[in-house]
């Protein structure tokens, strides 16, 4: 018997003030007509969409949790931390993110010079503009390649500009896993480590890094996320529930156009696996 591919909570979600392509009020808009009772809205690296969104929510009856999504990392490894729960107007996390909003400033305008250099002048405007907010990455970039006629799709921007090895590539230089965890902590959240399925660690390594994360003061992780292979969650599972983390659902929707899943498009959370919500008191119905 199959499982119903449907949540009425959803705690990983981008909009415009990232690299989502929805205004925060038209995602909770969005949410809302999903079915979708309970959601987070966890932008890279700021929380400038929340204001917008928590209005739109009150209005509509959704429950927004605030959150954020901060760009760390592990043993040179990317990670990305989910943050729940987060007070926005906490000035650790602020001044935390802060210093990484200075450094995709930085690189926007290396990768722009890069371009240039390479034959594309004018990307950092035309990246600037298809972001739409302060928040500029390299899917902005992409997305403008694409549009200024430079690449048939992102696929190719990437592998041909932007990738690790192209011409445009500009390394990161993310804040440790610990800082990430520290600051979403300090803020009175719960620190949940995103899609753990899509780092391509060996089993050893994965454990590794969820016992390194517990210990720096991690709640729990992705266990059914929309930008992970659903076939990573009865494995996921089994670790939350040895390691004693709780467990969390997120589409990592971006858009309706944009890779991923769908609002609310996941499974439940394996038998034995404490939601992270629980522990806010949230029911669902």
């Amino acid at each position: 018997m199959h499982q119903k591919m449907f949540s009425p909570i959803d705690l990983h979600m981008h909009s415009l003030a990232s690299d989502g392509t929805m205004h925060p009020r038209d995602l909770v808009q969005r949410v809302h007509d999903s079915g979708v009772q309970v959601m987070a809205l966890t932008d890279h690296d700021n929380t400038a969409g929340l204001a917008e969104a928590g209005e739109k929510a009150t209005e509509l009856g959704i429950q927004l949790i605030p959150g954020v999504e901060v760009s760390s990392e592990w043993e040179t490894q990317g990670i990305h931390i989910v943050g729940l729960f987060v007070d926005p107007e906490n000035g650790v996390l602020q001044e935390g993110l802060a210093k990484i909003m200075a450094f995709r400033d930085w690189r926007a305008t290396e990768i722009s010079r890069l371009l240039e250099v390479a034959g594309i002048p004018g990307a950092e405007a035309g990246a600037r503009a298809m972001a739409g907010s302060r928040m500029v990455g390299r899917s902005h970039f992409g997305r403008w390649l694409v549009r200024a006629g430079h690449c048939a799709d992102a696929s190719e921007a990437f592998g041909k500009y932007l990738g690790r090895g192209c011409p445009a590539y500009v390394p990161s230089d993310w804040i440790p896993m610990t800082e990430a965890v520290r600051w979403i902590n300090s803020a009175g959240g719960s620190a949940i480590l995103a899609h753990p399925g899509r780092y391509k660690l060996s089993a050893s390594r994965l454990r590794a890094l969820l016992n390194a994360f517990r210990e720096a003061g991690g709640a729990g992780l992705e266990v059914c996320s929309g930008s992970q292979a659903a076939g990573d969650r009865e494995h996921l599972g089994r670790l939350a529930r040895e390691l004693g983390l709780l467990g969390s659902v997120g589409s990592d929707f971006h858009g309706p156009d944009v890779g991923h899943a769908a609002i609310g498009q996941l499974l439940p959370l394996p038998d034995g696996v404490e939601p992270v919500w629980t522990r806010a008191g949230i029911q669902l119905h």
